[in-house]
């Protein structure tokens, strides 16, 4: 019987392998951390708000991108078409604590 030796490295890499946890999937293949679904903070990326229009009172729904830097944006409302200023107010860790809708004029 013929035994085979194994290099240091064949070793270390068929460790690497064998760990298939996602650390040692990125080491291994060079990827860059990504965030996982699960993982860290439960923050949405976006949120579904139920607001009045403040032209003609009629309730819509908005959706308030929680990753956008800018503190305000307009959108047009469903009914009557004029366009309302939403302002987003965040905590500290970036969650929407609240929304005001109000006219341009």
């Amino acid at each position: 019987m013929i035994k085979r030796r194994t290099t240091p490295e064949l070793a270390r890499l068929r460790q690497r392998i064998a760990r298939l946890d996602g650390d040692s999937i990125d080491q291994l293949y060079g990827l860059e951390p990504v965030w996982e679904p699960g993982t860290g903070p439960r923050l949405a990326p976006e949120e579904f708000v139920a607001v009045l229009c403040p032209y003609c009172g009629e309730r819509l729904e908005t959706r308030v991108d929680l990753t956008a830097d800018e503190p305000s944006y307009v959108e047009d409302c469903e009914v009557c078409c004029r366009p309302i200023e939403f302002h987003i107010e965040r905590d500290q860790g970036g969650a929407l604590v609240a929304l005001q809708a109000q006219r341009i004029d």
